[in-house]
């Protein structure tokens, strides 16, 4: 048992035990390792989505709440159905998933329940303190939420998860943004994941560079049910979640950041697990190799796109339920599964950028090219 006074020297020190910070874990080998988290996996619980293959699925499968190969996007006009034959669009229970890599973990000593205080980061390692005790790290990944200016491009959103009196239709289709909602305070969509026919998530999601009072995007979900004559019998959760649709600040600069906080987190979609999955796999391969540093998970190109895409947003608030539909009505299934996990390639770009109303898209590519940012 270590002393308050001594200082214990750690190989590898994990700050944050969420999604990047336990698969990471999970994943390293020939390697000590140490993860600092204050909240237990069913503290943190909330959930998370992607697209996926068959493997992927069945790798993930403890923490499946539902999966669909079909997915729509709907606005006055009409509705884009996606089937796919090769990629399923997957809920997953963040705590199962948590949970299930704690399994995973070589010894129950490699996670410590305490927040990670006064961090002070040099060469990739650094010094800290945790429950009234001092670390010295060689190596430190901090997968912390990272800061963002206020005012800033956001994806915010509240979720209920709902048992209903009656069932809803197709109930094996996921409804992923249904524009027939108040587009008054910017871009807002409706976000429906049938886990069966009377249990739903259900979000009320807004894309602008304003947080709404919680109760708008409450008031928002029982409008939505009410329309579609859906009555709620109990409602199991809620969740509140903004996520960054610009470039984030880590909360310490001098030490190694992974997840959201090393860029992780998809700049157009607001979409970030299968990014983190492949992030960390690389990272857990280029430590065993014998290299340390985190490799940039998107391209500058690509980034390059996505920040173009969100001016354009931004800037043409009146464009933004079009720029959403003209993507899915360019791509089938396959190819909006690639784009949105950020596997695009020369072909599917070429469609979507075609299919996009014409002048706010080169208008904002090229506010882009002179933002040097």
């Amino acid at each position: 048992m270590s002393s308050p006074d001594e200082t214990i020297q750690l190989d590898i020190a994990i700050v944050g035990g969420g999604s990047a910070g336990m698969t990471l874990a999970t994943k390293l080998d020939g390697v000590s390792a140490t993860i600092f988290e204050p909240k237990t996996a069913t503290e943190r619980d909330c959930s998370w989505a992607l697209w996926a293959q068959a493997p992927q699925l069945k790798e993930l499968a403890p923490a499946i709440r539902g999966s669909w190969n079909q997915w729509r996007l709907i606005d006055h006009a009409g509705e884009i159905i996606h089937h796919s034959h090769d990629y399923y669009y997957a809920s997953l229970s963040s705590a199962k998933y948590l949970q299930h890599c704690e399994t995973l973990l070589k010894s129950p000593e490699m996670m410590v329940r305490a927040p990670v205080e006064n961090l002070l980061g040099e060469g990739g390692g650094g010094r800290f303190s945790a429950n009234g005790q001092s670390y010295n790290a060689k190596t430190i990944y901090d997968s912390r939420p990272p800061k963002s200016e206020p005012q800033t491009l956001c994806q915010h959103f509240i979720g209920w998860e709902i048992k209903l009196t009656s069932p809803i239709e197709n109930p094996h289709i996921a409804t992923l943004m249904d524009f027939r909602v108040d587009q008054s305070r910017g871009l807002h969509f409706i976000y429906v994941l049938p886990y069966s026919d009377r249990h739903l998530l259900i979000e009320s999601t807004m894309i602008s560079n304003q947080l709404e009072d919680k109760d708008w995007y409450r008031s928002a979900i029982k409008r939505w049910l009410s329309e579609h004559g859906l009555e709620v019998e109990s409602q199991l959760s809620e969740e509140y979640g903004v996520i960054p649709m610009a470039k984030v600040q880590p909360q310490n600069p001098d030490v190694n950041n992974i997840g959201a906080a090393g860029g992780a987190v998809r700049l157009s979609s607001g979409y970030a697990f299968s990014t983190i999955q492949a992030q960390m796999t690389m990272l857990a391969a280029s430590i065993a190799a014998g290299t340390r540093t985190p490799t940039k998970p998107f391209s500058k190109i690509l980034i390059f796109l996505d920040n173009v895409f969100n001016r354009a947003l931004n800037d043409q608030t009146d464009h933004g339920v079009s720029l959403f539909m003209a993507t899915a009505k360019a791509l089938n299934a396959e190819q909006f599964s690639r784009f949105m996990l950020g596997r695009a390639g020369l072909v599917e770009w070429v469609r979507v950028i075609l299919a996009m109303p014409k002048w706010p898209f080169i208008k904002s590519a090229l506010q882009q090219l002179l933002a040097h940012d």
